[in-house]
């Protein structure tokens, strides 16, 4: 997809004519950007990706061909010619975190991208961490906790997890790799043949003390004790800062100039409050992609470890943002579509239903679903509960029960998710969470950012094209790094697209569903654990 205008570009799209060259990796999507220094995405396309599920747990990607993509896009891009290509003065990669792709000494992968829902690499860490504690051990989770505000996953599923799987059960591909990278600064070695992360690109990786992320260090105790090898990490820049400039034969091959700067990686957290305008503290954001989460900047290092909340280094070193995450979301609805509602038999197809006509379907449903409740943990769930073990499932249906109804359900099934989140966070702050500016795929249906409304009852702001949020945070986030923009300015250069206020008429109902929504949880927990499966 692309826009263009005639005329000189900075009149159309404000700014000083000066571009970013965008990317946002996410786990079902790869969308590449032409933006503005204030944000205006003036040239957008988005390639779907496919996860390959492997037995035992494993979940990967082709990061190879990734690049592939990447170079592609950008080539219609300048080819199209809706800015100068000389105007493109600097490249900046957003996108899915706590994965993990090994590369030779050049950064091309030597294995597949091992992602963040990979979960082989468990039984290692268990072995370095576990105990009895909240499935660690207590010197492990209070040493960790301490200077990270988290700790390696016991499940397996992140970084630790992943080299440790690497470097035990792939000894081919260990040997092989130079460094172990986040696909954010794979991306960005790809561009600058230099290797290189930051306090927010590892935050999952829970090697750095982030009592003072202003120290360009990895913890040497926490490294020892995560078992992984120090000299397949990447040396740790300022968040923020130049990598490097592109390099000639990329820029020969892509058609961008040697000379655009290319700035650290960021994790799609920090990226999606830039892009939804929510950078100063307690500004808070929601978040309904393929996975979900609510977020906001915090001035303090603070954990909650039995809701599995935490702050991570933020966009500053004097500053933090609180991670959390639901697993399921926006893949919910498309899990509806293609495993439910979709023929297999060869005469419909997923592709005969648009989204729009499946919250169209849902319009029809009154709030409540007549009773019918979906709980949204088809992957295991994170936060506020911990349990990798739970499962989604369709609760209270009877002969009555239509499309209509189970479509609705799903949606604000999720809702109902999210409130459980927001509550837990809205304790962790200390304060009141109101007025959400909400992004990702899911914020472009009306009527689940109404559900979402009326389900948290909080009011609601859509962002102006809120599917491509993390671009435009990718390219504020340069614009604050060669301060072009200042931090207070950001609020304003993300307009809101709509407001959605919480019905009134419609508080009983969710309140009531919301209690029985948590006691569903509880009642089949055990369930979760007796019938575990991958």
């Amino acid at each position: 997809m692309t826009s263009g205008t005639n005329g000189h570009p900075s009149a159309a799209w404000g700014g000083d004519g000066r571009f970013v060259l965008a990317i946002d990796l996410g786990t079902s999507g790869l969308k590449v950007g032409l933006l503005s220094l204030s944000g205006h995405v003036v040239y957008r396309e988005c390639i779907p990706l496919q996860t390959r599920f492997l037995e035992g747990g494993g979940a990967v990607q082709d990061a190879e061909h990734w690049w592939g993509i990447v170079a592609d896009v950008t080539r219609q891009a300048i080819a199209s010619r809706v800015v100068p290509a000389e105007s493109i003065v600097a490249v900046g990669v957003t996108g899915q975190w706590g994965s993990t792709v090994p590369v030779d000494e050049t950064g091309r992968p030597v294995g597949d991208c091992i992602m963040w829902m990979d979960t082989r690499g468990g039984p290692h860490v268990q072995r370095r961490v576990g105990g009895f504690l909240q499935g660690y051990g207590p010197l492990a989770l209070a040493m960790w906790i301490r200077k990270t505000a988290g700790i390696p996953s016991t499940s397996g599923a992140d970084p630790i997890g992943h080299m440790l799987h690497l470097d035990h059960d792939q000894p081919d591909i260990a040997q092989r790799a130079r460094w172990y990278l986040e696909p954010v600064d794979y991306l960005s070695m790809r561009f600058t043949g230099v290797a290189a992360a930051s306090h927010a690109s590892m935050t999952a990786a829970w090697l750095t003390d982030n009592r003072d992320c202003g120290r360009l260090a990895y913890d040497d105790a926490l490294v020892r004790k995560a078992g992984v090898d120090p000299a397949k990490l990447a040396p740790l820049v300022a968040t923020g800062s130049v990598i490097g400039t592109v390099r000639p034969d990329v820029a020969a091959e892509l058609g961008i100039p040697a000379s655009a700067q290319v700035f650290t990686g960021l994790p799609d957290l920090h990226s999606a409050g830039i892009g939804a305008g929510t950078v100063l503290d307690y500004e808070p954001h929601l978040a309904v992609s393929t996975t979900s989460w609510i977020s906001c900047p915090v001035p303090y290092k603070k954990t909650d470890v039995f809701h599995q909340i935490a702050t991570v280094p933020g966009l500053r070193a004097d500053r933090y943002i609180i991670a959390d995450n639901q697993d399921s979301a926006g893949q919910c609805l498309r899990w509806l579509r293609d495993n439910v509602l979709a023929s297999s038999n060869g005469v419909a197809t997923h592709d005969e239903i648009p989204w729009d006509a499946l919250t169209g379907l849902a319009a029809q449903a009154p709030a409540g679903a007549n009773g019918v409740i979906f709980t949204p943990w088809l992957n295991g769930e994170r936060s506020p509960i911990d349990d990798p073990n739970a499962r989604g499932g369709f609760h209270n249906l009877s002969l009555g029960t239509s499309r209509p109804h189970l479509i609705r359900a799903v949606l604000e099934g999720v809702a109902q998710n999210t409130r459980w989140l927001h509550r837990t966070v809205e304790r962790f702050t200390g304060r009141r969470l109101d007025h959400l500016r909400i992004i990702g795929g899911g914020a472009q249906a009306d009527l689940w950012c109404q559900i979402m409304a009326d389900v948290l009852d909080r009011t609601i702001e859509r962002v102006d094209e809120p599917l491509h949020a993390n671009l435009r945070g990718m390219a504020l986030f340069v614009a604050l790094s060669l301060e072009a923009i200042r931090l207070e300015d950001v609020r304003t250069l993300v307009p809101v697209h709509r407001t959605f206020e919480p019905n009134p008429a419609n508080r009983a109902i969710y309140d009531a569903q919301h209690l029985e929504f948590t006691r569903l949880y509880d009642a089949q927990k055990g369930m979760f654990a007796r019938m575990k499966h991958n």
